[in-house]
């Protein structure tokens, strides 16, 4: 039954997912956290920290994580295959529709659509993880008061890194990495 739950759930992810992996995110934490309760939200955080450093696609790499805590190795593939395959077949059909009628104002049309909807869903998913970030589990309910200054300060300097001198965003995450292990006493 976990089998099923595992491919239905990241079936919806990745049919509903439009937009890449950072948009998927929301519909990720909706599935495992909120309905099924596989991952708390503190969990889930780190879930998306370890997609984002691991080589592939976000919402591969985090069905392929949940699958395994859930339901092991066998949970891992079908997790990973739940995600998958809508892909697969909405890119088979819509390769031949765009064939057909490529060019046509109808479907620019469309994609224009579509463009602001993904901005909106990656938005979502990074208000969510700062406010996790800053604020804890309990996000914005206990109040600007309790603000995680050490986490606003490294969010900062490694936004102001990145924008500015355009480093590589592993290298600056990796640093990240380090500096909050040693500002949270875990070196």
């Amino acid at each position: 039954m976990i089998y099923l739950e595992l491919f239905l759930s990241f079936f919806q992810v990745g049919l509903f997912s439009i937009g890449g992996g950072y948009a998927a995110l929301p519909l990720i934490q909706n599935q495992v956290v909120t309905q099924h309760a596989w991952l708390t939200v503190s969990e889930f955080a780190d879930v998306v920290t370890l997609s984002q450093m691991t080589p592939g696609p976000i919402s591969l790499n985090a069905a392929t994580f949940v699958g395994t805590r859930v339901g092991g190795a066998l949970g891992a593939i079908i997790a990973t295959a739940g995600v998958v395959t809508p892909s697969v077949i909405i890119v088979m059909i819509l390769a031949a529709i765009y064939v057909k009628f490529k060019g046509h104002h109808l479907l620019e049309g469309i994609l224009g659509g579509l463009r602001p909807a993904v901005v909106g869903l990656i938005g979502s998913a990074a208000l969510g993880l700062i406010i996790l970030a800053l604020f804890g589990e309990t996000g914005l309910a206990s109040g600007l008061g309790s603000i995680d200054l050490k986490a606003l300060c490294l969010m900062v300097v490694a936004f102001i890194i990145l924008r500015k001198y355009q480093l590589n965003a592993i290298l600056v995450m990796s640093v990240c990495g380090m500096i909050g292990a040693v500002l949270y006493g875990l070196i």
